[in-house]
This record gives C-alpha cells, sequence and structure tokens, in this order.
C-alpha cells in the first residue's frame, strides 16, 4: 500500500467532507489499523502461498536437479484435491432448493415460507450458483479458508416512452373485465404483473377500494421520461484470501473483529456508476495502479496489463468495514470508509441492515484461536516431497540406462562377417568366442522394491491423513481391510471427515443466507415475483419478510445417501406386498430424491395406478353379484320375520277363542246357579218394582206440570179481561 506524503495542492484543497460526525475517523487513523495487522496478513500470506506452490509445483516446490536428472514432483496435493473437490460441491449443486427456512414462532410462518421462496429463487437466477460453489469449495480445499463478501447491486436507467393519457370512470359495463382481472391475479400473479398494461391494473385497484367498476378511458398519449430498476439482488463473491485483512486481536471468531480491509481493482467510471463514491476527481490513478500496490495480489492472467484511458483505467481501492466511536460518547457504530492513496473517498454508516462485517470466512481444517484454517496441503506436503524424491530416483534409474543397446566382443567377428550382421544377415564367427557370451544386450534394471514399498506407504499414509480413498488399487478388500468390520470403519471414518468438513462449509452458506435475508426485507423491491413451478407463481411481499427464522441447508453426502436408500430398500423388502401402496409410493419417491433422480420422485408422487378394465369390470360384477345376494339374504329374513309374526298373531287369536269359549262357560255356570237359588227371580221383581215406582211417580209429575199450566192460563185471562175494561 502506498504511503506518499499529502500533496501541496492537497493540503490547500482539502477534500470534500463526507460526513457530520462529532467524532470522525481520520484517513491516517484507518491506515494505522491497516498497517497494525499486516505483520499477521504477511506471515498468513506467506503460509497461503506456500500451500499454492505445493499444489501447482511452482516457486519453492520446483526441484533443482542436476542438469540430465529428473526434475519431475508428482502432483500428490493436486491428486488429493482433485477428487475432493465433487464431494464437496455435488451435495450444494445436486438439489434446486438449498436452502429450507423454519419458523421460530407461528407468527412468522408465512414469512418462512416467502423467505424460502425468494432465497432458492435468488440462488438459482440471480447468482451464478455453480460458479459461486464451485469457488467456494476450491478456495476452501486451496487455501484453507474460504472468504466470502455478501453485498447488494442496485442499478437503474431512465427510458423515454409513450404513456397513456387516462380518465378514470364508473361503468357497471365493465365489471366482467373486473371479475376477470382478479380471477387472473389470484391464479397467476406473474401474469397479471407482466401482461395487464399498468392503467388496467390501477382501474382494477380502484375498483376493490369503491366497491363501484372503474373503466380506464384512454384519452391520449404523451411522451414522459421515467426511471426503471434493472438489478436490484443480493451478490456473493468469493475474495482472495491475500486481499482481505482481518483484525488480528479477534481470537478467531469473526463476529468480534474491529475491522476487515478489502483491497480491489476498480476504475473511475466502475466508482462513478456505483454511486456511493465522492472525491472521485481527486484520484490520481496513475500512482495507485496495480504494479505500484505491491500489497495487493493480482491473480489475473496478465499482471501487467492495464487501460490506457483515464475512466478505464484500473487502480487499487481499500474498503475499510469496522467500528468506530463516531460521536465521541465511547458507543462504537459500524462504519465503512474507502480510499485510494490518499483520498478519501467514502465514509457511512454500515448500510447493510444487520449492521455486521458484510464478510463470511470458512475455515477448512478449523486451527484454534485463528480465524483461517489450513489446507490438506499442510499434511500432505513432506509425503509428496518423498514420493517425488523416490520417483526421481526410480527414473533416473531408469533413464541413466543403456536399454536397447547392443554390446559385441571385439574378436569374435572379422571385419566381413560384422558388415552381415549388421545387414542382418547370415554371418560367421571366431570358433574361440560363444557369441551367447559376445553379444550382450542392455535392459533396463530391476526397481527394488524398497522402493516401491516407500511409494506405497506414503500414498496409504497421504489417504489415512485426508480420508480420500485411492482408485489405483480399487476399492476392494486389500485398500480397506480384509474384515467387514475393518471396511465399516474405514468408510465410517472418511464419510465423517468428509462430512465435518461439509458441515463447517453448510455453516458458511447459512451465514450468507441469514445476511441476504436481511438485505431482502430492507432493500427489495416491493413486489417480487417468484417462479415457484412451472404453473404457480406467487407475489413475495417485503414486508412478509423480516421475522425470526431458523436456516437449514438441504445438503447431505453421496455415502449418506446412499445408505439412507439402501435402509429404505431393505424396508421395502422386508414388507413385500403386505405393505399399503400408498406407504410404499411414499418410500419409492424418498428413494428416487436419494438417488439424485427428482423427475422420478415427483412422477412417483402423482402416479395413481389405472385399473385394468377387464378387472375393474370383474371386481363391479362381483359387487354387483355380493349386493344381490346381500339384498337375497335382507329379503329372506323378512320373510322369516313376517312368517313369526304371522305365528305370533295366530297364537294370540287362538288364546281369544279360548278366553272367549271360557267367558261363555262362567256366563252359564252362573246363569244355572243364580236360577237354582232364586236369585235371578228376586232381582226380576226388584226390577219391575223400580219400574213401577218410577211410571207412578212419573205420572205425578205430569199432574203437577198440568196443574201449573191451568193456573198460568186463569192468570193470563185475568191479565187480558183487566186491559179490556180499562
Amino acid at each position: 500500500m502506498s504511503n506518499e506524503p499529502q500533496s501541496v495542492e492537497t493540503l490547500l484543497n482539502p477534500e470534500e467532507k463526507l460526513v457530520n460526525w462529532k467524532n470522525p475517523p481520520k484517513l491516517s487513523d484507518l491506515k494505522q489499523d491497516y498497517e497494525d495487522a499486516k505483520p499477521a496478513h504477511d506471515s498468513l500470506k506467506a503460509k497461503v502461498q506456500v500451500w499454492r506452490d505445493n499444489l501447482h509445483i511452482e516457486g519453492a516446490a520446483k526441484v533443482k536437479t542436476p542438469k540430465g536428472n529428473s526434475a519431475i514432483v508428482p502432483k500428490l496435493i493436486r491428486k488429493q484435491a482433485e477428487w475432493r473437490y465433487p464431494a464437496l460441491s455435488d451435495p450444494f449443486l445436486s438439489t434446486e432448493d438449498v436452502f429450507n427456512v423454519s419458523p421460530v414462532t407461528w407468527e412468522d410462518k408465512k414469512g418462512a415460507n416467502q423467505n424460502q421462496l425468494l432465497l432458492n429463487h435468488q440462488f438459482n437466477t440471480r447468482i451464478n450458483k455453480v460458479k459461486f460453489i464451485d469457488d467456494y469449495v476450491r478456495a476452501a480445499v486451496d487455501e484453507g479458508s474460504a472468504v466470502v463478501r455478501v453485498g447488494w447491486e442496485f442499478e437503474e436507467e431512465e427510458y423515454t416512452d409513450q404513456f397513456p393519457i387516462v380518465e378514470y370512470r364508473i361503468n357497471p359495463e365493465v365489471a366482467p373485465l373486473h371479475e376477470e382481472l382478479a380471477r387472473k391475479k389470484a391464479e397467476s400473479p406473474a401474469e397479471y404483473e407482466l401482461d395487464v398494461p399498468e392503467e388496467l391494473k390501477t382501474a382494477h385497484e380502484m375498483t376493490m377500494e369503491q366497491g363501484a367498476p372503474i373503466e380506464a378511458v384512454v384519452l391520449g398519449f404523451r411522451e414522459e421520461t421515467r426511471t426503471r430498476i434493472v438489478k436490484n439482488q443480493p451478490t456473493v463473491e468469493v475474495r482472495e484470501i491475500d486481499n482481505v485483512m482481518i483484525d488480528p486481536s479477534c481470537n478467531g471468531d469473526l463476529d468480534k473483529a474491529h475491522f476487515v480491509i478489502d483491497s480491489f481493482e476498480s476504475s473511475i467510471a466502475k466508482l462513478k456508476k456505483d454511486g456511493k463514491y465522492r472525491n472521485l476527481n481527486k484520484i490520481q490513478a496513475n500512482n495507485h495502479s496495480v504494479l505500484n500496490e505491491p500489497d495487493h495480489s493480482n491473480n489475473s492472467p496478465d499482471p501487467n496489463f492495464n487501460f490506457n484511458d483515464a475512466s478505464r483505467k484500473l487502480f487499487v481501492v481499500y474498503e475499510y468495514w469496522g467500528y468506530w466511536d463516531i460521536e465521541g460518547d465511547g458507543v462504537l457504530k459500524p462504519i465503512v470508509a474507502a480510499w485510494v492513496g490518499n483520498t478519501l473517498i467514502r465514509l457511512e454508516e454500515n448500510p447493510f441492515p444487520d449492521k455486521k462485517l458484510p464478510f463470511v470466512v470458512v475455515p477448512y481444517l478449523p486451527v484454534r484461536k485463528r480465524v483461517h484454517g489450513d489446507p490438506d496441503g499442510e499434511l500432505l506436503e513432506d509425503n509428496q516431497r518423498i514420493i517425488g524424491a523416490v520417483t526421481r530416483g526410480m527414473i533416473d534409474v531408469m533413464g541413466k540406462s543403456a536399454n536397447g543397446q547392443t554390446g559385441m566382443r571385439k574378436d569374435m567377428l572379422d571385419a566381413t562377417n560384422r558388415r552381415k550382421f549388421d545387414a542382418g544377415q547370415d554371418y560367421e564367427f571366431n570358433a574361440n568366442v560363444d557369441p551367447r557370451v559376445g553379444v550382450y544386450m542392455h535392459t533396463y534394471p530391476e526397481i527394488p522394491q524398497s522402493a516401491q514399498f516407500m511409494l506405497q506407504m506414503q500414498n496409504m499414509e497421504a489417504e489415512s491423513i485426508t480420508g480420500v480413498r485411492s482408485f489405483s488399487q480399487g476399492m476392494g478388500s486389500q485398500s480397506l481391510g480384509e474384515v467387514a468390520a475393518g471396511i465399516r470403519g474405514a468408510l465410517d471414518a472418511a464419510s465423517k471427515r468428509e462430512l465435518a468438513i461439509l458441515r463447517r462449509l453448510s455453516e458458511g452458506i447459512i451465514k450468507i443466507g441469514r445476511k441476504i435475508i436481511a438485505m431482502n426485507a430492507e432493500f427489495l423491491s416491493e413486489k417480487e415475483v417468484v417462479r415457484i413451478t412451472n404453473e404457480e407463481f406467487q407475489v413475495i411481499r417485503r414486508d412478509d419478510l423480516p421475522g425470526n427464522y431458523d436456516l437449514k441447508l438441504s445438503i447431505s453426502t453421496a455415502e449418506e445417501d446412499n445408505n439412507k436408500a439402501q435402509e429404505l430398500s431393505f424396508m421395502l423388502q422386508t414388507m413385500g406386498n403386505n405393505m399399503d401402496p400408498a406407504m410404499s409410493k411414499i418410500i419409492l419417491a424418498d428413494i428416487a430424491r436419494l438417488r439424485k433422480m427428482p423427475e422420478l420422485a415427483k412422477k412417483i408422487e402423482a402416479f395413481e395406478p389405472q385399473p385394468d378394465p377387464m378387472q375393474q369390470q370383474m371386481q363391479q360384477l362381483q359387487m354387483e353379484l355380493l349386493q344381490a345376494q346381500l339384498e337375497n339374504e335382507r329379503a329372506q329374513a323378512m320373510d322369516r320375520q313376517a312368517a313369526a309374526q304371522l305365528k305370533m298373531a295366530q297364537a294370540g287369536m287362538s288364546e281369544a277363542k279360548a278366553s272367549n269359549l271360557q267367558a261363555d262357560t262362567d256366563i252359564k255356570n252362573l246363569d244355572f246357579v243364580e236360577q237354582e237359588s232364586g236369585v235371578k227371580q228376586e232381582r226380576a221383581k226388584e226390577l219391575h218394582g223400580e219400574q213401577a215406582r218410577s211410571q207412578a211417580q212419573l205420572k205425578m209429575l205430569d199432574r203437577q206440570f198440568q196443574r201449573e199450566d191451568n193456573k198460568l192460563d186463569l192468570i193470563k185471562e185475568y191479565i187480558k179481561s183487566r186491559k179490556t175494561k180499562n
């Protein structure tokens, strides 16, 4: 980093004041933090450079040998790394939905679903997921750590177009149109947002608010200049470990770091387009190019390349993310600052909603009290050197031999026969020399068994250190162990080692997801349409995004998926035909998903077996036969019930007849007794006496009524005669 003194022009023309804080940091304060952390960072860079050299056989990893000797260095570390890359990247890339978001409370359930849809949509469409995961895994495997910077990219542009002049009127005739718009908005929000004109959407919203159908009448068109959003999405970038300096006092915990300084290459045009930087007219691009900044690592194929024009000329920008007492009250606030040379071009509070450093560091092999980890190359360095030394010795032994050359004793052939021998013709040899002794054919010398044993021992040690099995000897019992327990132990140890690395990598992705969730809630546009399937769409609202969520990843190793699939297959075989078809369909779908066949899993879940028409008709006939048999049984039961009732009625009639006969007998017996005892005659006398008395009383009453009538007649005559006299 350049430390040139400020020029007289800079002192006389101070830079634009960027903030109104009471205690803003000075550029010298920020640079002092850089200088204080530089020794620890340089030590890390030296280690990383050694790991890179050993990986690519460059720099110090190359061997210097005398002329004529082999200089080959086997790429043991690179071979192990190439086997490691796909095993670690495939779990992230083999699933369509990387994130599973679970709510902490029931109120956050809707927001959790929205965030899950949005995160997976952004990783699948807005971010180059394959490139990011590959860079992420390779940085961790090669350099021992993956440093990821999370950011947000926003870009908008102005455009000019003809826009309608609209008048909104109440018109009951457009009610069917609004019904169709409401249906389309409910069934396919994406088509509604993209296909329906703005004036119709406005009229539909007014209709929903007022409860009366509103018609949008276009009166004309006028030209207007408006602004539209081109990009509004999160960004994730795997940064060079050489260019990211972390506070060495954090004791291995990035959340406790007070600052992180990131250096990157930019230009005046890029900084102006970003819109966050000021004082750009004071930048001296020629003095701060990549070649003039030795602390910044440029890993481009041509580090000497640069543009000549002022707008595109590349220079190094240092960006400071940390905490500072900006108000002088002893409370640290998150800030971000950037400078080029001695020009401060950015100073503001941390714009991200989580107010944390926008970096995630994932160690490959964690080291206590250190943020960064170690790669496999740190463990395999000695093995690679020993294998290289033994291999070079074996090559030198074979390369320096006179293989294929023929030696001949001088006195075995004369000049004539030597010419015949060289021409491949029959020749004569001297009698005192045996041709089997006189001619010697040189061949490669035998390689000592000790050299081969040394190579095998070093390869086995390398495999035991990293947990990556060799493919040169196959995956038989000899490479894993003679007994089943030994094979299972070796595979379990390797899978556990790989799963531990995956767990750290997945934790880093989870941290990235949490930062993106926080930024989505703050920076996302009001509505974001997310494609869920080819037919279903859902609208994401920014108000639904904040909340508390548990973030999970849908990852696992191939070995773990294979073991689960085998267990499920064993369950299917055990249950056989006794298992319910719906349950077997669930297990088959899980097996297909574990075998990385999501389309087959979806087809199995949606599959509904179609019955055979003949079998279906037979079942229907059998059902009708059973129903007929049931009706027959019911009819027979009713007949038996009616017969029983008839028998009961007949029994009652017999009882009634018997009772009637008994009653007649009793009456006759009573009449005989009464006649014999004279009771009947006495009863007849009493009856006749009572009748005579009643008739006598009736006659007396009649005579009495007649006397009364005569009295009334006399009174009437008297009254009538009195009236006549008067």
